[in-house]
């Protein structure tokens, strides 16, 4: 079923004084065409969802992506929700979701399907709600020959507590590894193969933790299994547990608007981050496995064409959702942003980085270094500069510290350092970034503190000048965005944002927060006033990287600037996806014929939103392109 939605305007403020003056201020043409418009869009309660993700697909609608929601009682359900919105037509459309994709990752693939890996497998338990001891157990094979599988439900008795626990998922431990000296040949022992799993104590109750490390005798085995198999655990008991992922992956078909899994990546992952390599493959980084912990920088690549994946074979590790962008020369740029589960003290540091050599090259000169968490990154336009902006951030995990600071760093210098740019008026998480196709970027919402805590959302935007390097105030929006928020550049101009996950709804934090259900559209300064926007038709729908392709433009002699913007996918504070890359172009008549890059880095593979803006900074509606 398809539902047809209006568009509604938001509550009144109070910026100007009464409530009247002010939403008669904010509707002036004059106050428009200066500073934009802000509008709320509301689904009817049957198609609401707590959407965590999004992505623009080709097709110009919207893939809103809920999973359970950050909402127990719908994991619990197996209640997993997804809705596509299309903005021009204003419907909205439920599709079958497979698996709880909350905090997955994902990003656009060169077909023009979203590849979507990770998610949730168990939510986290909070001390005081964990009834029985738990955690991680490592197995370990001394067996050269073979690797062995213990199934879901193996216990594991400890030789010196005596304590059992079980094991919740299977686990396949790889055979030991022989060891000989390279010189003599002399054989020097096995390394055990040694496999993670995550066990549970038999019965609930403070008496079956466990405060020391054990070996555990695995019931079941005998024989040589049970001489060579054995588990080690460290601090078995009713701490806190984090989340768990899951390492299922699927690709999104933008026209047959369904799911279609692929092969599941080798680790589990939740807040994994993907990103696009040189090669085409999808890098897969970061995020807690299958029992909770952050993933030992094991990374992995997908192969859109055999839908497989391989692990890199190198060791790298980030916190999770870290921010990687592909850079011209094949590397890795990552910025410092994260959306925060991992140590302080580990992979924090921003660099480039060899994904083939492992090599890291740290940058210097970051502001705030301790506060990057839920900060925001935005590649500026155009692509071609490899400038790159990161926006304010907080301290690990809850911490009330937050960031004001905008950090700028010019990748093609010949020792790239990071500097300051324009300052927030306050310390600002969870902000959103999109690139506006007159090379500015919209930059709104975030929160003061952790999660919105203290009402502390921030109802502020600003549009920034990469050129000027300066930001000016624009229109307030109406809703607070914090955590599991975001924002998207659709192929009218607008911009739409979704989601906030406050943890309380009051300033003394005593009341429970609601999810944000509400979409809002910004409409910018250029689509106002006397202003018109600039037409754009025909020309083909591929186009090769260094080939040129025609357009049809009765303003073509007007046309300024020519644009190619990926499309957005989104969600915690980390969009690795969109860019926009200038585009030479030569006007004859109502004819504009345009040139797309030979870098293949510059330009990856897939569908491109085509804009062209006249002198007044006026763009036209996109045209979908696909490059090859």
């Amino acid at each position: 079923m398809v539902l047809a939605l209006a568009g509604m305007n938001g509550p009144w403020l109070y910026r100007f004084g009464t409530e009247k003056y002010h939403q008669y201020k904010i509707n002036q043409p004059e106050y428009k065409a200066a500073n934009g418009k802000w509008e709320i869009i509301e689904f009817p309660e049957e198609y609401r969802q707590n959407t965590i993700h999004a992505a623009l697909l080709r097709t110009g609608k919207v893939l809103l992506v809920a999973g359970s929601g950050n909402n127990q009682d719908n994991f619990d359900a197996k209640k997993y929700d997804t809705r596509i919105w299309d903005p021009v037509k204003g419907t909205i459309k439920k599709v079958p979701t497979p698996n709880d994709l909350f905090c997955t990752g994902h990003t656009q693939l060169a077909n023009g399907n979203l590849l979507i890996a990770g998610g949730t497998k168990r939510y986290e338990k909070l001390k005081g709600d964990v009834k029985k001891a738990g955690g991680l157990m490592l197995v370990h094979n001394e067996n050269p020959d073979k690797p062995i599988t213990l199934p879901a439900g193996t216990r594991f008795t400890g030789k010196e507590n005596g304590k059992t626990f079980v094991s919740k998922d299977p686990v396949l431990v790889p055979r030991a590894k022989k060891n000989f000296d390279k010189a003599t040949g002399k054989f020097l022992g096995n390394t055990p193969g040694v496999g993670r799993i995550y066990v549970e104590a038999e019965k609930e109750g403070a008496k079956y933790e466990t405060g020391t490390q054990d070996n555990y005798r695995i019931q079941g085995l005998t024989g040589a299994d049970a001489r060579n198999t054995y588990g080690i655990a460290e601090k078995l008991a009713l701490d806190k547990k984090d989340f768990q992922g899951i390492r299922d992956a699927y690709e999104f078909d933008p026209v047959a608007e369904k799911y279609i899994k692929v092969d599941p990546m080798h680790e589990a992952r939740w807040y994994p981050t993907l990103t696009t390599l040189s090669n085409g493959k999808i890098l897969s980084v970061s995020g807690l496995d299958d029992i909770g912990q952050l993933v030992p920088g094991k990374n992995e690549i997908y192969d859109p064409k055999t839908k497989k994946w391989t692990y890199t074979g190198k060791v790298r590790q980030f916190p999770t959702y870290p921010a990687l962008f592909l850079m011209q020369n094949g590397k890795i740029f990552y910025s410092g942003s994260n959306a925060g589960y991992g140590p302080d003290d580990v992979g924090r540091d921003p660099g480039i980085w060899d994904v083939e050599t492992n090599k890291f090259t740290k940058i210097p000169g970051l502001s705030d270094p301790d506060r990057m968490e839920t900060s925001g990154t935005v590649l500026l336009p155009p692509a071609q500069d490899e400038k790159y902006m990161v926006i304010g951030g907080g301290g690990v995990g809850e911490s009330r510290k937050s960031s004001n600071k905008t950090r700028l760093v010019d990748l093609k210098a010949d020792n790239p350092r990071f500097v300051d740019g324009p300052s927030l008026d306050k310390g600002t998480r969870y902000p959103q970034s999109s690139i506006l196709p007159n090379d500015e970027v919209l930059i709104s919402g975030g929160s003061e503190d952790y999660r919105g805590r203290s009402d502390s959302n921030i109802l502020e935007a600003r549009i920034y000048d990469p050129a000027k390097n300066e930001m000016r105030r624009v229109a307030d929006p109406l809703v607070g965005r914090n955590y599991h928020s975001g924002s998207i550049l659709l192929p009218d101009g607008r911009v739409m944002f979704f989601g906030s996950d406050s943890l309380y709804a009051d300033k003394a934090n005593t009341k429970p927060g609601k999810f944000e259900q509400r979409i809002e559209i910004y409409t910018p300064p250029y689509l106002y006033g006397d202003r018109e926007q600039p037409e754009l038709s025909g020309g083909p729908k591929t186009v090769e990287r260094g080939d040129s392709a025609t357009f049809t433009s009765k303003d073509a002699a007007k046309v300024k600037k020519v644009r190619l913007i990926r499309p957005s996918a989104t969600t915690h504070v980390t969009d690795v996806d969109q860019r926009s890359i200038a585009l030479d172009f030569q006007a004859d008549g109502d004819k504009l014929t345009v040139t797309v890059p030979k870098n293949k880095n510059l330009v990856q593979s897939g569908w491109y939103m085509l804009f062209v803006t006249d002198g007044e900074g006026t763009p036209s509606k996109a045209q979908w392109v696909h490059v090859p």
